[in-house]
């Protein structure tokens, strides 16, 4: 619970380069303080906010956007999480001038990247920022570059991810909430419930079992079998409410699971 900087703001206070935070880009004096450094371009990575139009005109070069998916896919807030919620094979990222509409603007650069079966949203969010800060470099490196208008068709938008979606309803199929389960890791964290308690879901995988949704069919040191509504998902970390992380063997040797036992089907 103690606030620290980004490393982007450590490393140029340890340079002795100003950091500037203001609350808004739209106020005038914030905009004249971006305007006095007189910056050839201007850098985005996971801002969270819309730039004003008259920052976007501020650089020579403009605003470009280091964006976490292969556009025109997965525009927007999560395209990370969205990525592994639908089960795509490949992600990537796009160096984007950006404009005034939503991760609209055309693509300058671009490398997709696979997503791996035991990707989590952690996992790859880890591997693209390596793969972004590769691509703005090279980018930066060669401006002007010739910018690539986005494709009208294959628009996906990446909203925001909300707590109620980390929820694991059994009545899914087992290959849908494991995406959940991928996708979650590390927030909201996809969550159950055993015997009335919230249980988080941290690590699981797709396995073959029938039964009705929910039932646990097999508890042991290799994972905590759950049947879904299609298939079966073996549960191998999991966390109970205010405690820590736990390997299924630490969670089991804490808590009794008995087969037959269900964990509620829906929240």
């Amino acid at each position: 619970m103690v606030l620290h900087s980004s490393p982007v703001k450590a490393l140029a206070q340890a340079s002795g380069i100003e950091v500037f935070q203001p609350q808004t880009l739209k106020d005038a004096t914030a905009q004249q303080r971006v305007r006095a450094v007189d910056a050839e371009a201007m850098i985005v990575a996971a801002y969270g906010l819309m730039l004003p139009q008259p920052v976007l005109d501020l650089p020579r070069f403009g605003c470009i956007n280091i964006h976490a998916s292969l556009l025109p896919r997965w525009r927007g807030a999560a395209p990370i999480q969205r990525a592994i919620l639908a089960g795509d094979a490949e992600t990537g990222v796009c160096i984007m001038q950006m404009e005034a509409g939503l991760d609209t603007g055309p693509v300058l650069h671009s490398e997709s990247l696979p997503i791996a079966e035991d990707d989590t949203a952690a996992t790859l969010h880890d591997k693209l920022a390596v793969l972004g800060a590769r691509l703005i470099v090279e980018v930066l490196q060669r401006l002007p570059l010739p910018p690539r208008p986005q494709p009208e068709n294959g628009v996906s938008y990446a909203a925001k991810i909300e707590k109620a979606e980390a929820w694991l309803d059994w009545r899914l199929p087992a290959l849908q909430l494991a995406r959940q389960v991928m996708a979650f890791n590390p927030y909201p964290g996809a969550t159950t419930r055993l015997q009335g308690s919230p249980i988080k879901v941290w690590q699981a995988e797709v396995t073959a079992a029938t039964g009705a949704p929910g039932v646990i069919v097999e508890s042991d040191r290799n994972g905590i079998v759950v049947t879904c509504g299609q298939g079966a998902l073996r549960l191998t970390g999991l966390q109970r409410a205010g405690g820590k992380r736990l390997s299924v063997a630490q969670f089991i040797a804490g808590t009794s699971i008995v087969p037959g036992s269900s964990f509620d089907p829906a929240p």
